[in-house]
């Protein structure tokens, strides 16, 4: 694949707080990259330069091979789709779709070729005349999505376009958008505080934290083998423990010796352990190369969430498997449910599930938006 943005030391800062800390990032064409990161972690402000709307202090931004700093948005080969769709309510579907091909006094007879074509790529053949404020969320941004879409760009900016809509419904748009992403061959950049959504949608996820990017990689690689303690315990469930590598492929944490699958590490070294719940096997205490006791038990629906308290080290696990609250249970890990990290500066700040609660992680991220 062509690279199509290069991001090259970039650096901003709003009221001398530092939001982007010389990050660099390439960019390919026909790629779903998503930025994944909490509030605050520079997600938008990233997007936000490539889109023209905010400068960098420092860096460059290149866009197939120029430097396109001072060239303003609505000069760039790029759309932007935001959370807030920005519909023109007095307009129908058909002329909200229809105007920027309008304002560049496209003939009459294309205009009605393209949008027709746009109606029916994102499924909304026969709604044309439909007043906006008449549509679903869902179809508002369809509606959003073709109107960015219908000038071809070479990239499509999207932030956060789903966090208005509920679950069911954004599940669907997630399918919809990487379909709409693969027929087009448009480079999508998709900006998301949402694990599930990255993970499911991306060729290549960025995860940012603090104004730097902690990781890149496919779903799979930063799912299975995350860099750092920040990553694994912001992708997916994770168990983060302090271990020490003896030497390779032997690894001892939560007082026993494990065998693993990393090596190259020094011997002795120091290393965060992650052990994902789905890869913890419920066995009886006397086969268990860890014992503990049940502290609570939740139903998922496809399995059950069970917090076991070792040596007041409370892990998760995630199984089809029963137990009962106050049962005493074994555990077993294979080699490679094991993945040894290096320790880094968020060392000891995730880790066990003493105050996990599903209310907890929706308080640390309360309606999704995010200022930067």
């Amino acid at each position: 694949m062509d690279k199509i943005i290069e991001l090259k030391n970039i650096s901003k800062a709003f009221d001398g707080e530092t939001v982007l800390d010389n990050i660099s990032l390439d960019i390919y064409d026909n790629e779903f990259i998503t930025l994944l990161g909490p509030s605050g972690c520079g997600k938008t402000t990233t997007l936000r330069l490539i889109g023209g709307f905010t400068h960098p202090d420092q860096g460059d931004v290149i866009f197939m091979g120029e430097c396109i700093n001072d060239v303003p948005p609505h000069k760039r080969n790029v759309n932007t789709v935001f959370q807030k769709y920005a519909l023109f309510p007095h307009l129908n579907v058909f002329e909200n779709i229809a105007f920027p091909l309008r304002e560049k006094h496209v003939p009459k007879k294309e205009i009605n070729e393209k949008v027709n074509e746009m109606l029916s790529l994102v499924m909304l053949s026969g709604f044309g005349n439909r007043r906006v404020t008449s549509l679903s969320g869902g179809q508002q941004q369809r509606v959003a999505i073709a109107r960015a879409l219908i000038s071809h760009p070479r990239v499509l900016l999207l932030d956060e376009p789903l966090g208005a809509l509920d679950l069911k419904l954004r599940k669907d748009m997630q399918q919809e958008l990487k379909k709409i992403q693969k027929s087009t061959g448009i480079t999508f950049i998709f900006v998301t505080h949402d694990q599930e959504e990255a993970l499911s949608m991306s060729d290549t996820i960025v995860v940012m934290s603090e104004g730097k990017i902690q990781q890149i990689g496919t779903p799979t690689d930063i799912y299975n083998e995350p860099v750092n303690a920040f990553v694994a315990d912001f992708i997916g469930e994770s168990n983060i423990l302090d271990g020490v590598m003896l030497e390779d492929y032997r690894v001892r944490f939560a007082g026993q010796t494990f065998t693993c699958l990393d090596a190259g590490f020094d011997k002795n070294e120091p290393v965060d352990v992650v052990v994902r719940p789905e890869d913890v096997d419920i066995v009886p205490v006397e086969k268990g190369m860890l014992h503990g006791t049940v502290t609570s038990v939740t139903f998922m629906g496809v399995h059950n969430e069970i917090i076991v308290d070792i040596e007041g080290f409370k892990w998760m696990i995630q199984t089809t498997e029963s137990a009962n609250e106050g049962e005493h249970i074994g555990l077993h890990l294979d080699p490679d449910a094991i993945h040894i990290m290096k320790k880094s500066k968020y060392s000891g700040m995730f880790g066990d599930y003493s105050s996990f609660s599903s209310e907890m992680d929706e308080l640390s991220n309360p309606g999704g938006e995010e200022e930067e």
